[in-house]
């Protein structure tokens, strides 16, 4: 999860880009920029002068119905006295910097073309977070029912927001619109659930739905990089209002593979560099389960009896490693339990954030076609805005616009996932093959020895952290492995669209008695694929496996993620678990392959392939060497369910 100041991250990666022919030797590709990057980077250097000019930034300490104070910064337009503008409200624990009169940010809103448009853009400090007073909780769980003014959680504090902001902030028209990424997207969420009746449209975009799911976990297994170093920083305990944030943590060494598999077991984290100063993520190892800790954090029960005033624009990027499941969730939750709701999705391309900052053309080595970002800002976001806020009417956004990946296209439909896609099933085969057939007699299964002391890496990237790129990874590397199984389709005779979820249903059996199950879906490119000349000179595309979704599933989990079971050695088991949307074109002339592996370092933790009640608890006697088994027999047969799209 990261800032909201996305757009200015463009000039640093322009920067990188700029220097992308003195790193040739780099397993890292730094894209050079298109004419649509250097158009942006001007826009962005344009609308700093523009703010400077046109707006007004006041400074306000909002007065919640506790009596705590949020701080709040508001950025009008010149001529507000005269023209009544709506409001657009982001609640952030991201810092609304800077601070201090006569400070300017160098970007409002959520894009360009909104800046220009004229809003009022209010900024807040969310409660216990920088400047704001007030305790700090994270996905502070929220209440159906509130019984007096001590009786507060985030969907109060926006409702007592912008009542305050409409009465006593800069004139207005009466409409509020409400928006954010990533942890902000959350507080967007939760803003649904003030059902203030000024509120007329919320973009939640890459929100946290259930944190059991979102961000350091999925499915159980841990994403260890991700949650260490984002709680380093943000996790430590702020003891009064500051404009300061924490330092970030300090690795001392870019080598991430080495650093945390020196660091040993998940227990090791706080008592050699945490040392109790972390306090969420001892909750974290409090609670390996989904147990009422996790469960009062899930937003989406709460999603329910929404103002139908208000108009709702999820978004989400296929490539986000953070937040994939929260804008898929979040969706899924209100149209469920908000019948008649305007309601509506869009899923992109892009990278957490990703249709904020830059344009979206390229993900790592995997290229999109022109400016999907751009068509976004102009096309779907400011019109959504700008219906309900200053037209006051609906807007004709379609109910889900979704970029299919492969064809590089934008598709609309009247539904997600799309009603008429097909189910079908993939199952594995011996020798390698994954088809549409059911397997024959034959090999009933592969396997491999998974040691936790040599773990699968999840990138040739050296990196301390989770890079955003490795949902494109080149997985060549992966299928070198010998604890690696992997299995592809003839070279393919036409397109196959998939489109929506994946349920995979793996039958296996284990020496151990725990193991983790990864899955990665992957688009194999033909040999004779012309390189692109954005790229890193050393990254050629012939033979090209791009990962295009990938899951992992906590193998005690399989039956319950409340009540984990070990396994019995040697004994075949089914484990199930869904592998998240997508929607993505496997190309005439290109392969659909799927590897499967056991581990995937250090983006999630190493199983112990011990069970323990903890994993966060175990030593490192509990770490040992398994050999898994794949079944892919008539009588066991590991598979896939997908939607085919035609």
């Amino acid at each position: 999860m990261s800032h909201s100041y996305y757009r200015t991250a463009l000039v640093v990666g322009l920067g990188l880009a700029l220097a992308a022919s003195a790193r040739a030797q780099s397993p890292v590709s730094y894209p050079l920029p298109s004419e649509a990057d250097k158009a942006q980077l001007s826009q962005l250097l344009a609308d700093t002068l523009y703010i400077q000019q046109h707006y007004t930034k006041t400074e306000y300490q909002i007065p919640m119905r506790d009596g705590v104070k949020l701080y709040t910064v508001v950025y009008a337009p010149n001529d507000a006295n005269k023209v009544r503008y709506p409001i657009m409200l982001n609640r952030t624990p991201y810092a609304v910097g800077p601070y201090g009169t006569g400070k300017y940010k160098k970007a409002l809103g959520p894009s360009s073309t909104m800046l220009h448009e004229g809003y009022i853009f209010a900024y807040q400090d969310v409660r216990g977070r920088y400047m704001s007073e007030g305790q700090f909780v994270d996905v502070r769980p929220e209440k159906d029912t509130h019984k007096g003014k001590q009786d507060i959680d985030e969907g109060t504090d926006t409702y007592d927001t912008i009542e305050w902001l409409l009465k006593h902030g800069p004139k207005n028209n009466g409409r509020v619109g409400q928006w954010g990424i990533s942890y902000p997207g959350y507080y967007t969420a939760t803003g649904l659930l003030s059902r203030h009746p000024a509120l007329k449209a919320a973009s939640p975009q890459a929100p946290i739905a259930d944190w059991f799911w979102d961000d350091f976990h999925h499915n159980g297994a841990f994403f260890l990089p991700h949650a260490f170093n984002f709680l380093a920083s943000f996790g430590l305990a702020r003891p009064q209002p500051t404009p300061t944030g924490n330092p970030g943590f300090k690795h001392g060494t870019p080598d991430g593979y080495d650093f945390f598999l020196q660091m040993g077991p998940l227990k090791n984290a706080d008592a050699k560099y945490y040392q109790g100063k972390v306090a969420f993520w001892n909750e974290m190892a409090q609670h390996p389960n989904y147990d009422e800790f996790w469960q009062a954090r899930n937003l989406r029960p709460h999603l329910k009896n929404l103002n139908r005033g208000t108009a709702v624009l999820t978004v989400g990027g296929f490539n986000d490693a953070e937040d994939l499941f929260g804008a898929l969730k979040t969706y899924e939750a209100i149209e469920k339990q908000n019948p008649g709701m305007r309601n509506g999705l869009v899923m992109g391309p892009w990278v957490h954030g990703g249709w904020a900052r830059g344009t979206g053309e390229l993900v790592g080595n995997a290229a999109y076609g022109e400016s999907p970002s751009l068509y976004y800002q102009k096309e779907i976001e400011a019109p959504f805005f700008k219906s309900y806020l200053k037209d006051g009417k609906p807007a004709s956004t379609p109910e889900a616009t979704i970029f299919e990946g492969g064809t590089n296209r934008w598709r609309t439909f009247a539904a997600w996932p799309p009603t008429a896609a097909e189910t079908r099933t993939l199952y594995f085969q011996p020798q390698g093959r994954i088809g549409f057939e059911q397997p024959a007699a034959g090999a009933e299964f592969d396997q491999y020895v998974s040691d936790p002391a040599h773990p699968v890496p999840f990138s040739e990237a050296t990196t301390v952290g989770m890079t955003r790129e490795y949902m494109t990874d080149d997985q060549r590397f992966a299928a070198r492995r010998p604890d690696v199984l992997t299995y592809q389709t003839d070279v393919l005779t036409e397109d196959l669209t998939l489109a929506g979820p994946i349920e995979a249903l793996l039958q296996v059996a284990t020496t151990g008695t725990d193991a983790d199950w990864v899955v990665k879906v992957i688009d194999v490119y033909p040999n004779d694929t012309p390189d692109n000349a954005r790229l890193n000179p050393m990254v050629h595309l012939g033979g090209y496996q791009q990962m295009v979704r990938s899951e992992v599933m906590r193998g005690r989990f399989r039956n319950s993620f409340s009540k984990p079971e070990a396994f019995v050695p040697g004994q075949v088991t089914a484990v199930p678990f869904t592998v998240q949307d997508l929607c993505h074109t496997f190309r005439k002339g290109h392969r659909l392959m799927v590897q499967v592996q056991s581990t995937w370092f250090p983006l999630v933790d190493r199983n112990p392939q011990t069970f323990v009640p903890n994993i966060f608890e175990a030593d490192e006697k509990d770490f040992q060497l398994a050999t898994h088994r794949l079944y892919h027999s008539p009588q066991h047969a590991s598979q896939l369910v997908v939607k085919v799209l035609k």
